[in-house]
């Protein structure tokens, strides 16, 4: 299950469970929409790319099933980027789709 992290890893804003501007790898590094476009959606943990984060829902529409019975997770990451090293890094990469990376 999504762990759901309440915050970009590089400028730590806040993102709540439904932020539609939260942005995830396959690792779920987290990141807000701004700084994905900054990093030129390549992570710059892992090198793959990103995609929009699910919204868990508030509402328990099944057993057991929602934000409630599952709560994001409250553990703040923060991973602030060197800007001139990503850039060095996703130069290498950022033109391969992340599906062939």
């Amino acid at each position: 299950m999504l762990e759901l992290r309440p915050n970009c890893e590089n400028c730590d804003k806040d993102l709540p469970p439904a932020a539609t501007d939260a942005c995830i790898c396959s690792y779920e590094c987290t990141y807000c929409s701004d700084c994905v476009s900054l990093l030129e959606n390549v992570c710059p943990n892992c090198g793959g790319g990103f995609v929009p984060r699910p919204v868990r829902p508030k509402t328990e529409w099944r057993e057991g099933v929602a934000l409630g019975a599952n709560p994001a997770s409250t553990k703040r990451i923060l991973n602030s980027i060197d800007a001139p090293v990503h850039r060095d890094y996703a130069e290498k990469i950022k033109t391969i789709p992340p599906y062939e990376r």
